[in-house]
């Protein structure tokens, strides 16, 4: 839970677009495509600073998933201090099918410059 805040204190401080301790995405450095992670740093960053626009531009599935990663990070911390999680929350078979064509499909056109610019 520390840890946690202290990351989110560092990524509201510095940068990850022009600081040197942020790690480069392996992937990218590889192959030179983004993968479907690339900018989740930056949109963070932007988030924290209160810039929604500018980080649903970064990286919009990163966004869409924010409330459910919330949450269960919210349920662990919950479970932690009042020893009980929050209500588990379930994804029928079908709705994990779609996300992860949404996110295949996402990786596919953010690597094609005439839909979505880097």
């Amino acid at each position: 839970m520390v840890l946690g805040a202290l990351a989110i204190i560092v990524l509201r401080v510095f940068n990850p677009a022009s600081t040197w301790f942020f790690p480069p995405c392996p992937f990218r450095a590889l192959t030179g495509y983004l993968c479907p992670g690339c900018g989740t740093l930056r949109a963070l960053h932007e988030l924290l600073h209160g810039n929604v626009i500018a980080a649903l531009r970064l990286n919009p599935v990163m966004m869409l998933l924010l409330p459910y990663v919330s949450y269960c990070g919210v349920s662990e911390i919950g479970e932690v201090i009042l020893g009980r999680p929050l209500p588990q929350l379930f994804l029928r078979p079908i709705l994990i099918w779609i996300l992860l064509a949404v996110i295949l499909v996402f990786w596919v056109l953010r690597n094609l410059p005439l839909i979505y610019p880097a």
